[in-house]
């Protein structure tokens, strides 16, 4: 049987790093097995907290809006349909500089967990 979600019926939460989450598929609430993929809001003006994953790599899909993309060293601007592939152990965190919410799809693998995320701060 397929495993499938329903976007309306997942509950946003808020990560290590200060973004709005909603999981749209992860295992350890809907039985998938390598990966996570979420829907991260980060509002007008607003920045996650820069922060790195030991042993996940995460590809952001740009969905809405406009920001700017801080990996390690290196900073890019990112707009709607752009994908940032961000390595294990680079530290990283997107400011929204638009003035629509910044939707931003994230697919993690291993799958994100809150003990896998270390704040640079």
């Amino acid at each position: 049987m397929p495993l499938k979600t329903s976007y309306h019926m997942t509950e946003p939460y808020t990560t290590k790093d200060g973004s709005s989450i909603r999981e749209l598929m992860h295992p350890l609430v809907h039985g998938n097995r390598t990966q996570s993929l979420a829907e991260a809001t980060v509002m007008p003006g607003c920045e996650t907290l820069c922060h790195r994953h030991a042993m996940s790599e995460e590809i952001y899909y740009i969905i809405e809006g406009s920001g700017n993309m801080t990996v390690d060293n290196d900073t890019l601007s990112v707009n709607k349909g752009d994908s940032i592939c961000i390595l294990p152990g680079k530290y990283h965190s997107i400011r929204n500089t638009g003035k629509v919410p910044l939707k931003i799809l994230c697919c993690c693998s291993p799958p994100y967990s809150h003990e896998d995320t270390e704040l640079l701060q």
